[in-house]
């Protein structure tokens, strides 16, 4: 039985849904789930992976000739980093990525 959250619905349907928009819907639920370690983890996630992704883009699409190439690309990019951890909240995983999981992970269960 999945845990509910503040919202009402299950834990790993809002922890998924935290990657859906990038570090915005990261941060909507780090607002919205205040009990629910589970979901803050990944709205925490989310944020810190997403946002400096985001503010990369922006930064190469300014680059003369090749910046749209190269942010287009990293787009792309952005959107593997998107599903993969989404499925991963998804099926009720802690999927930590390599150094961001770690501050995340702390940030949420205080260990």
């Amino acid at each position: 039985m999945p845990y509910k959250t503040s919202l009402g619905l299950p834990e790993n349907i809002v922890a998924a849904l935290s990657y859906t928009v990038g570090w915005v819907s990261g941060f909507i639920f780090l607002l919205l789930e205040r009990k629910n370690k589970f979901v803050r983890f990944h709205a925490m996630q989310s944020v810190l992976i997403f946002l400096p992704v985001v503010l990369i883009i922006f930064l190469m699409g300014w680059i003369p000739y090749v910046g749209w190439f190269f942010a287009d690309g990293a787009g792309m990019g952005a959107m593997l980093l998107l599903v993969i951890p989404m499925y991963m909240a998804y099926r009720g995983s802690k999927f930590k990525i390599p150094i961001i999981g770690k501050i995340a992970y702390e940030f949420a269960y205080g260990e």
